[in-house]
């Protein structure tokens, strides 16, 4: 055992009684000298807040410290969390979100997931996979509403919330915070990080840094079969939002990226000069391997 020689400031009035701090392993212990105990202290409490005894403390809600003349809510004692899944089009993010929140669901913890009510390809109420799984879902047009919609009893019990096509949702940034936050939800987004032009698609890239983990997924070239980071639009509509499906995107690696772009171009160019009357969209042409 070593011996260390400490003062311990509890007050002015203790100031001057020095006393020995015990090292032991695993843990410290104060020894008093007994000239301690002889004297008797009077100490003013009248600025020192009072405290609810952890007895009292629900770890489902937020804690309360007590001050004499007021009343001031603490952070919730568990804190959630945020996982961001993006990629291009096709590259399975939403089976990635509905595996981890069967995963979730399977655990006992309770679920619910969100989409942007603008997305109707597979029916409003669900959200579907390429491949065809389901699940239901809340649609909305934006993500503040949540909470009134689905009831705050039922918000308050809801430990999982997943969010289907992010880009959508410009308040997406502002709920996640609040959600993981103030509200201890764990929160996992699934979206796409670029647009057809490789640009950052609504606000799924500024949650990066709040995010506990991000998954970047990759799709396969329909062009090549490599590894896809891309998404590349057959069409002439040049809006960001265009919700579409394999007639509309196709994801490529960044060879056939770059070449279809060029030969997308070249075609609506040969059109336009010989004012051929064309479809909505060009199909793809055949891109050099």
């Amino acid at each position: 055992m070593r011996m260390m020689k400490s003062l311990l400031f509890l007050s002015p009035a203790l100031s001057t009684y020095p006393c020995l701090l015990t090292r032991t392993c695993p843990s410290l212990s104060f020894q008093i000298p007994q000239t301690l105990s002889n004297k008797s202290l009077s100490i003013q409490t009248s600025n020192i807040l009072r405290l609810r005894p952890f007895s009292s403390f629900n770890p489902s809600f937020s804690s309360s410290v007590e001050g004499p003349n007021s009343r001031m809510k603490a952070p919730p004692l568990s804190y959630g969390e945020i996982h961001v899944i993006v990629g291009p089009m096709f590259a399975g993010k939403t089976t990635a979100l509905l595996h981890r929140i069967q995963t979730e669901s399977n655990n006992g913890r309770s679920v619910a997931i969100i989409k942007s009510n603008k997305d109707t390809r597979y029916g409003l109420n669900s959200i579907v996979t390429h491949d065809g799984a389901k699940f239901p879902c809340w649609p909305l047009s934006d993500l503040s509403s949540f909470r009134q919609k689905f009831g705050v009893d039922a918000y308050e019990k809801l430990d999982v919330i997943g969010i289907d096509e992010a880009q959508f949702f410009e308040d997406l940034y502002d709920f996640c915070c609040k959600a993981a936050d103030l509200d201890g939800k764990t929160v996992i987004v699934a979206g796409l990080d670029g647009d057809y032009l490789r640009r950052s698609f609504g606000s799924v890239l500024d949650i990066i840094p709040i995010a506990d983990s991000v998954t970047k997924l990759t799709a396969r070239c329909e062009v090549c079969g490599k590894r896809a980071f891309f998404t590349l639009r057959k069409t002439r509509d040049t809006q960001t939002e265009l919700i579409g499906g394999a007639d509309v995107y196709m994801p490529v690696c960044r060879q056939h990226y770059v070449n279809g772009q060029v030969a997308i171009e070249a075609t609506r160019v040969v059109l336009e000069s010989q004012k051929i009357p064309c479809d909505s969209y060009l199909e793809a042409p055949s891109l050099p391997s």
